[in-house]
């Protein structure tokens, strides 16, 4: 599998990471097992987890496999914090936050993590609280790097200015992208482009939808059909983007590939794409989806792609005012 550097680190994190938010629900352990040994034999190194997949079933099952299969020192292990159960939701209060990490750092079996991600704004609690604990907790050595996940523009344009001030390792944003989902391009990945951050897409698939299985309908065996995640996918079981998925199977056919290794190549093809986060639920997805890795899509697929699921750009989000290539004023 091909390896990125991260931001402007010298970490090199392979293209595909694995994320393992089914993982001790929808996944079971030998499922979960067969994933891991066939992706770190593919060349990944790039895990992706958090406290609140499967109530902490997902950290202690991968801190498990990685245990009995000895290889943390060849892995970028990452994981995330501030979820809570209602009626709060999100917590990043240093209290909550100190004691997440610790029970992480148990869970998974490790001393430190590579990567440790807030997961997503918590509006009640003062940003200089958040950040005097992920100060101490770095200072302690409980994670090499910093990142968040599903934060707004403005939000990661303030916690990137004020880990600069902290001299705090921020190097990732993880957030929902794909050719359904573009709407981060207005303003996220300029910042990112920038600032030279790496970005995390999650649901590269935009759900699974670009796959092209719902095409004529849910398949049963679907996570839109399964009561849990039904409300996740309908979001883009749209007319709108199902034009999309049309052009995707349209190049797919046209190449002799699938539509998800078209879709996962264009994301590859994208600016500031440090690893694509892949949550296959069983091998044989996995499988599929790291056929992927090799394929490099024509420019002219990319532009087609590109036009046909642009997002709308208004001022002052328009190209020329983010990226200055066209003169106006």
């Amino acid at each position: 599998m091909r390896r990125n550097l991260l931001a402007n680190t010298g970490v090199e994190v392979s293209s595909f990471a694995l994320g393992t938010m089914t993982w001790g629900n929808d996944t079971d352990e030998p499922e979960a097992r067969s994933i891991f040994k066939s992706f770190v034999e593919s060349g990944g190194n790039f895990i992706d987890t958090a406290d609140c997949y499967a109530a902490g079933a997902s950290e202690e099952l991968v801190g498990q496999i990685i245990g009995e299969v000895g290889n943390r020192d060849s892995l970028f292990l990452a994981t995330k914090a501030v979820v809570v159960d209602p009626p709060r939701k999100y917590n990043a209060s240093a209290s909550h936050i100190t004691s997440a990490l610790n029970t992480s750092l148990i869970r998974l079996g490790v001393e430190f993590v590579d990567l440790w991600q807030m997961h997503h704004w918590d509006i009640l609690t003062p940003l200089e609280e958040t950040l005097r604990a992920i100060e101490v907790n770095y200072r302690l050595g409980k994670f090499r790097y910093f990142g968040i996940s599903n934060y707004a523009s403005w939000q990661t344009a303030l916690i990137i200015n004020e880990c600069k001030n902290l001299n705090i390792p921020f190097i990732t944003a993880q957030h929902e992208y794909s050719l359904v989902e573009r709407n981060i391009e207005k303003d996220l990945i300029p910042l990112l482009i920038n600032q030279e951050k790496s970005l995390l897409p999650w649901s590269p698939l935009g759900r699974g939808i670009l796959t092209g299985k719902y095409k004529f309908g849910t398949p049963v065996d679907s996570r839109a059909a399964s009561a849990h995640f039904s409300k996740f996918i309908q979001k883009h079981l749209t007319d709108e983007k199902s034009r999309i998925v049309d052009a995707v199977i349209t190049a797919a056919e046209g190449i002799g590939r699938t539509p998800a290794e078209v879709s996962l190549a264009w994301l590859k093809a994208q600016p500031t794409v440090g690893s694509i986060i892949l949550g296959a639920r069983n091998l044989a997805q996995l499988k599929i989806l790291l056929k992927a890795d090799d394929l490099i899509l024509p420019l002219e697929i990319i532009n087609a792609l590109s036009d046909v699921s642009s997002p709308i750009f208004s001022y002052p989000e328009s190209r020329w005012v983010q990226l200055n290539k066209e003169k106006g004023n």
